[in-house]
């Protein structure tokens, strides 16, 4: 008897704090996911670091002992202004030509910076550009947010809410499995249109990349991640890239087209009805009430469903679909029914 009590206790609490439960399962298993990636990063990035590093100590003692006019410490103070000046941008080789802050170079790097992308090869060296670049992406970000939120609204209707509207009157077919449907032809040839095919381009153009690297900077950079280990535009040889700011230019307008199209991509995928479900698992269960674009959904479906079915326009079989306000009075009333 007090195992049933306590069993019918456990059960009143998990559905009573249903939400709080699935938003907790969600943290722990959120930070199972960052520690179980660390680890296996770990594993698998560990023995090449160390590779590296026994590489570069052997060059270095090679360099040395071929050289035994150059000491370890001016060595190492040419090492240390090298490595400086590359952090800024600014590589010891092939510095016969000024790439970082001509006009088409500067204007990929304000993409990159509005963008949150940030591959970090180019920088600013003054202190003047250092207090521009707060002022301008103080600004420049939430102009940027503002911008692909309007442009991706506007793309929105045209690529996905009239399909999916289309389809779903013309096949007869629920509009979740339509806009199912629709959400992965649309997700398979956004991944080809900036993705697959961009990365093809990469290979032919970018000498020392392979596949693997044109796809992994493709993505990197649509996901504005921008790790900066992969830039293209950086061969100084002038015969592999022999318009090197028209090059640039292209990616500048590649990058802010395909992260537009990535974005069209997420919201469609996000306005899914079983994403919709999904997050509602994660909200507070004693005030839900469904917002005007749930409400319109719903009403859609239910004419949709009257025309498809002849026996619904008859009066003795007529559904109603009771209000918002009248739904939030009795989920109120079913919570304080509840012991």
């Amino acid at each position: 008897m007090v195992r049933s009590c306590a069993d019918t206790w456990c059960a009143r609490f998990a559905d009573r704090h249903r939400s709080a439960l699935n938003l907790t399962l969600l943290i722990v298993g959120y930070i199972v996911y960052l520690l179980a990636g660390a680890w296996i990063f770990s594993v698998i990035e560990r023995p090449y670091d160390h590779e590296l590093r026994q590489e570069l100590k052997v060059a270095r003692q090679e360099f040395l002992s071929n050289n035994t006019c150059v000491s370890d410490a001016r060595l190492e103070e040419l090492l240390v202004r090298v490595l400086e000046a590359s952090n800024y941008g600014v590589s010891v080789l092939g510095n016969d030509t000024d790439r970082n802050w001509d006009f088409v170079s500067s204007l990929f790097f304000t993409s990159t910076v509005l963008t949150t992308t940030g591959y970090g090869h180019t920088v600013p060296l003054s202190d003047e550009g250092k207090a521009f670049c707060i002022f301008y992406i103080l600004f420049g970000i939430p102009i940027t947010l503002f911008f692909l939120s309007v442009t991706v609204q506007r793309i929105m209707a045209l690529v996905t809410r009239r399909p999916v509207s289309y389809f779903h009157y013309r096949w007869a077919m629920s509009k979740s499995k339509v806009a199912t449907i629709h959400a992965t032809c649309l997700s398979i040839f956004t991944a080809l249109l900036v993705l697959i095919i961009p990365a093809c381009i990469f290979l032919s153009l970018e000498k020392e990349w392979n596949f693997l690297d044109s796809l992994y900077f493709c993505f990197i950079s649509l996901s504005t991640i921008g790790l900066g280990d992969y830039v293209p535009g950086q061969d100084q040889v002038k015969e592999n890239n022999p318009h090197p700011q028209l090059y640039r230019l292209a990616i500048t307008v590649y990058l802010l087209l395909g992260l537009v199209c990535v974005l069209v991509v997420l919201e469609t995928c996000w306005e899914l009805p079983s994403s919709r479900r999904l997050r509602q698992r994660f909200y507070q269960e004693k005030v839900q009430e469904l917002d005007s674009e749930t409400t319109n959904i719903i009403d859609q479906d239910h004419m949709s469903n009257q025309m498809t079915n002849p026996l619904a326009n008859m009066p003795d079989h007529t559904t109603v679909i009771p209000s918002v306000s009248e739904q939030a009075a009795s989920l109120r009333q079913n919570s304080k029914s509840r012991p």
